[in-house]
């Protein structure tokens, strides 16, 4: 008999009160005055009622800011700015907008300060993924101040589905296609003003990456051969892979098996200065390099208001062309779909693959929602009555 598997730890962070977080690298640097101290005694100092609210909130984001809410890992630079962002506002607004007279402490945060804010977000018609998000860092507050729970579901703020209910399929084909743009032409035009945001174009365009995943690949470390990728000699698709990191670490391989990837890559190896280049401008940072990107393709018009598509809808144009290829259909964002169920879901599994997503239900934000199969009419022209099987 053979001896259990050793299961896998768990990445969930362990829901401790106040506890000070890991050590990493990635953190910042500690108040010299607050060597060898901990956050309690930190905290100590700054007694409730005699230290301004918002001195003890900038306490408290200087202590916890990096924590992941639930996961054992730091969070990325842009949700530390944002979460930062959002908790100083929702102190101040407590005053201005919800009525009251003082801002409390934040560790004297109750109920019905969360409730006010939630009246707020209602009457000012937040979309449902920011009512989310801000639930989210108000749990990450508690969470420092080991009120874990504290922060309760939507619904016990009085807020219907729809009201904080993330949408998470498509609604409209969001590709440069459905929206008449000459693909190749508008990624070229870029190409000669800017060579180093047109490589990162024609990868998305080639790879399905995001933004930022264009912006630091390496088109020549990034790419390896299929022995170097441990997938199953089974799933061979190429001799050679682009290696791309994703969101929360994720890494996949894009197979080169098509011309398009092969030829994208040569262009963006023939634009960057070394061996272990990535596609951003040297001279400058990943943030100058992301705002870089972002404003030469608004001086092409790639935004919403000029020709009614942004730089991720190249992305959606790769995803949704896969799962035409292997579904042998169009998905339901582009109109009735005529897809079998059982190829519906090798289809999604396969573009959320392509993706860099961790659950196949992600690829509905580029595809639409899955729908029922519709059985053709018998030859009476009375359609099957009988109960389809998932």
């Amino acid at each position: 008999m053979s001896e259990p598997s050793t299961p896998r730890p768990s990445r969930r962070r362990i829901q401790e009160p106040s506890s000070p977080g890991r050590s990493s690298q990635h953190q910042p640097t500690r108040r010299q005055s607050w060597a060898g101290k901990t956050p309690q005694e930190i905290l100590a100092r700054h007694p409730a009622g005699q230290t301004p609210p918002l001195k003890v909130l900038e306490v408290l984001i200087e202590l916890f800011n990096t924590l992941h809410t639930s996961l054992a890992k730091t969070v990325s630079h842009k949700t530390r700015q944002e979460r930062a962002q959002f908790l100083r506002r929702f102190f101040r607004e407590l005053k201005a907008k919800a009525g009251f007279k003082t801002v409390p402490d934040p560790r004297n945060l109750g109920q019905k300060h969360i409730q006010a804010m939630v009246q707020v977000w209602q009457q000012e018609h937040l979309a449902p993924a920011t009512i989310q998000t801000y639930l989210s860092f108000l749990r990450g507050l508690a969470m420092w101040m080991g009120k874990h729970g504290f922060v309760r579901a939507p619904s016990h703020y009085g807020l219907s589905l729809d009201e904080y209910q993330r949408h998470e399929y498509a609604s409209r084909d969001k590709s440069w296609s459905a929206q008449g743009v000459d693909i190749d032409a508008l990624i070229d035009q870029v190409c000669q003003h800017d060579r180093y945001v047109g490589a990162s174009l024609r990868l998305i365009h080639a790879m399905g990456l995001r933004r930022k995943e264009s912006v630091l690949f390496r088109p020549f470390d990034s790419i390896v051969p299929f022995e170097a990728t441990g997938l199953p000699p089974d799933e061979q698709e190429a001799d050679r892979y682009a290696w791309v990191k994703g969101k929360g670490g994720r890494v996949r391989y894009i197979p080169l098996d098509r011309p398009s990837r092969v030829l994208a890559v040569e262009f963006a190896q023939g634009v960057v200065c070394s061996q272990d280049a990535h596609m951003g401008d040297p001279a400058h940072d990943l943030r100058k390099n992301l705002r870089r990107f972002d404003y030469v393709v608004a001086k092409f018009g790639i935004t919403v208001r000029e020709l009614g598509v942004t730089a991720h809808g190249l992305r959606h144009e790769v995803l949704i062309g896969h799962y035409q290829a292997l579904a042998g259909g169009p998905p339901p964002v582009r109109g009735e779909g005529t897809v079998a169920p059982e190829l519906d879901r090798a289809a999604r599994q396969a573009v959320a693959h392509l993706a860099g997503h961790a659950r196949p239900r992600a690829a509905g934000a580029y595809l639409g929602a899955a729908r029922p199969r519709k059985d053709p009419p018998d030859l009476d022209g009375h359609a099957d009555c009988e109960p389809s099987h998932p």
